[in-house]
């Protein structure tokens, strides 16, 4: 069912199928009391959060552990006018459990910069909203 503007909004099982299928995203947090966004690349645990890989020494490990953040993704086509958008709103923490943080090392998101201490930051689904658009005017 679409909605008055024409997005149909997806359930979390959707949103999480769709959030599988992309390698980046951006993630939404406070910085010196303004709104910030990184992108960043990610990957989903088996519990549906949001796993983060960087270093230990980021400005996004201090800004971002023990906060609630808000990550989202997308992919559109401009040429059928379509895609879709997902957003993953929770709590953001430093993965400090030694045999957690070890079996992240093997499965988790691999960084596509070059890291020194490699620290994961797990953002929970708490809230999973995403809206989907199909071309409304049958163009593409």
């Amino acid at each position: 069912m679409l909605e008055k503007d024409g997005f149909r909004p997806l359930d979390r099982q959707e949103c999480l199928r769709l959030l599988a299928k992309v390698p980046v995203g951006r993630v939404v947090y406070t910085r010196q009391a303004l709104p910030a966004v990184l992108p960043v690349n990610f990957a989903l645990d088996a519990d549906a959060s949001v796993l983060l890989r960087t270093s230990a020494r980021s400005d996004l490990v201090r800004a971002v552990d023990g906060f609630v953040v808000a990550f989202e993704a997308d992919e559109f086509d401009a040429v059928s006018r379509s895609g879709w958008s997902v957003v993953v709103t929770g709590r953001a923490t430093v993965v400090t459990d030694p045999g957690e943080h070890e079996r992240l090392l093997r499965t988790g998101p691999r960084s596509w910069m070059p890291i020194h201490e490699d620290v994961f930051v797990r953002i929970e689904s708490e809230m999973v909203t995403g809206r989907e658009l199909t071309d409304p005017h049958g163009t593409g």
